[in-house]
């Protein structure tokens, strides 16, 4: 009878358990509707960041997002303002793209002149007959895949003219979004979209710049590397007239001379230059943009190492001595510029930076800046 007892006591706690565990499992109230997940914050006005541009260039997406509209006459003003700095970043991201395509042309052209310029070159190093007409068929290939390199310089100067008129449109939007901070009838919300908008007119003016300056040391120094190779070219086809190698190349030529005082490119040039005497050999008058002087400065060089192997150089700034105080001060910042530009040709052409050093100067006689190069 007790046992009977135990067993009908189990039972019943083993039900009740199972009472507990059944409302544990399904929710109160089988009837009502699941609670329905947070709904996402919604995403902040104004537009995304404008394309970023890098020493390597990338193509970047361009700003898809509009501005909250107000209905007021301001906030309208804004949507108009953000539609011409979205059509700014359209019109960058473009020009960004075609800098990569200009970039990647001038590589492979480049290498396809360097491999035909080195198999003109392995020839006539085991010696070849004078003119022979498959060396003269693989120099004229060579100089066409030059010309090419020259024809990408000529569409990255038209593509740096396309990337300056940008900054027309940024200072418009600019001055408009900071003018509108004046007119009636706005709310806050149209001087928070006004803030934005400048913020990211300031950002899109940077990268402008930034595209700008990139493109044209690309311009500078493509056209020293061209400047150099039609020199390279025009030694190699007298080689290739004579049917030897013979080397001319300023870095061969001054090989055997001994080391000179120690350049660097950012060191200021010393003044009070005195030329002691001694005619320069290269005199180059800056009186108008992009002055062709490598050619000259290369041939000058050239005939004086040929003389005197060991020969060092001095580059000196040459300044016009008329005009007031703050003229002459910027005249002599240009020289300066000038003289390190003439400078970079010579070590691009092979002349180490340890045999030139940098002067500079004024002249009651200059009419321009110059720069004047003198044999040590």
């Amino acid at each position: 009878m007790r046992s009977a007892k135990v067993v009908v006591v189990l039972m019943t706690l083993s039900l009740a358990g199972c009472s507990i565990d059944s409302e544990d499992l399904w929710p109160f109230g089988s009837n009502e509707a699941a609670t329905p997940a947070p709904a996402p914050a919604p995403a902040p006005t104004g537009s995304p960041p404008p394309p970023q541009f890098e020493s390597q260039p990338s193509a970047a997406p361009v700003s898809t997002i509009g501005t909250r509209q107000s209905g007021t006459v301001v906030g309208q003003k804004v949507a108009s303002l953000r539609g011409e700095l979205d059509r700014l970043n359209q019109r960058l991201a473009g020009q960004n793209e075609r800098l990569i395509q200009v970039r990647r042309a001038t590589v492979e052209n480049a290498q396809r002149y360097h491999g035909t310029v080195a198999a003109v070159t392995a020839r006539l190093q085991l010696g070849t007959t004078p003119g022979n007409p498959v060396l003269v068929s693989q120099w004229n290939a060579a100089q066409a895949e030059l010309d090419r390199v020259n024809g990408d310089i000529m569409s990255l100067s038209t593509l740096a003219n396309e990337v300056a008129s940008n900054s027309a449109l940024a200072n418009f939007v600019l001055e408009s979004s900071r003018a509108a901070y004046g007119l009636t009838g706005a709310i806050d919300e149209d001087h928070r979209q006004l803030a934005i908008l400048e913020d990211d007119t300031n950002q899109a003016s940077v990268l402008i710049d930034r595209v700008l300056n990139e493109i044209n040391e690309d311009i500078s120094r493509q056209s020293a590397y061209v400047a150099t190779e039609r020199a390279n070219l025009a030694t190699l086809s007298q080689a290739v007239k004579n049917g030897e190698l013979f080397g001319a190349n300023l870095a061969v030529t001054s090989r055997y001379g001994g080391a000179g005082s120690a350049f660097t490119t950012s060191s200021t040039p010393r003044g009070g230059f005195t030329s002691g005497g001694r005619r320069p050999l290269v005199v180059i008058r800056f009186d108008r943009a992009d002055v062709p002087y490598e050619r000259a400065l290369y041939s000058a060089i050239s005939r004086a190492l040929q003389s005197q192997p060991a020969a060092s150089f001095d580059v000196v700034a040459v300044t016009p001595a008329a005009g007031k105080a703050a003229q002459v001060a910027l005249n002599q910042s240009q020289s300066k510029r000038f003289a390190n530009q003439v400078l970079k040709s010579l070590t691009e052409m092979g002349m180490p930076a340890s045999r030139v050093s940098l002067a500079a100067t004024t002249s009651p006689g200059a009419a321009t800046s110059e720069v004047h190069v003198y044999q040590r």
